[in-house]
């Protein structure tokens, strides 16, 4: 039963909702609990080969794909290594979540042109300090995430027969 007290939304606030809904961090959330990044999103274009951010920057926004492909790499001596490319729907710069964190890869547009969600990392604590459901929401989703990522290293690992040290990655 729908409750005619319920906030309604315009037709642009619901199209951003399921677009959102189809996000890695989102997916949990209901259109009001999204609602609340509505007035923190920038819509931003960047251009082939333009750096969104490089490694060991601070951890300053989450990004979303709209339009376009961005690779996301890591410097190894004089060149960059792929890790991912992400797509249309795609978020990166998951780390922004967390507190006090760095970027630990560099994230390049690939394509003509890319278009992005871009939410403040100050925006999402601010909505996390003040609506804990969200940030257990999306803190289960980043959980979640990392550990898809922690097999597909092992995995990667497993199949490079040991090539590399994965001990490094627990060291402090």
């Amino acid at each position: 039963m729908i409750n005619p007290f319920s906030k309604k939304f315009t037709v642009s606030e619901l199209a951003v909702f399921d677009f959102l809904s189809e996000v890695k961090f989102f997916e949990r959330l209901k259109h009001s609990e999204m609602a609340k990044f509505l007035p923190a999103i920038h819509n931003r274009k960047y251009m082939k080969d333009e750096v969104v951010f490089f490694r060991n920057d601070p951890s300053q926004a989450l990004y979303v794909l709209r339009r376009g492909n961005v690779r996301l790499t890591v410097d190894i001596s004089d060149s960059f290594e792929t890790i991912l490319e992400v797509t249309k729907g795609g978020a990166f710069g998951e780390n922004s979540l967390m507190e006090n964190t760095k970027r630990i890869y560099t994230a390049i547009v690939d394509s003509e042109e890319a278009e992005l969600m871009v939410i403040p990392h100050f925006s999402i604590q601010e909505i996390f300090e003040s609506n804990p459901k969200i940030k257990a929401k999306m803190m289960t989703s980043l959980a979640e995430f990392y550990n898809q990522n922690n097999q597909k290293l092992f995995t990667s690992y497993q199949n490079s027969f040991g090539f590399f040290n994965l001990a490094q990655m627990f060291e402090e």
